[in-house]
């Protein structure tokens, strides 16, 4: 999967972005290099789901699929 992210330089310095196709998913960082990796971070942590939060019957099941 490929995500589009908008890079911000940030007034105090260091660097900030968003993603702007999963709604409220941003992070900072004090360098560009630790931006990228927190940006792994904060996509997981967007996209991660407790699937114990949902109620399954019989009838469901819980799968995983890589895009």
């Amino acid at each position: 999967m490929k995500l589009k992210v908008i890079v911000h330089k940030a007034e105090e310095g260091g660097y900030w972005a968003e993603v702007p196709a999963i709604p409220g998913c941003a992070t900072q960082g004090d360098t560009f290099e630790e931006l990228l990796e927190n940006l792994y971070e904060a996509v997981e942590g967007c996209l991660s789901v407790d699937i114990e939060e949902y109620k399954l019957d019989e009838n469901s099941k819980p799968i995983e699929i890589a895009v």
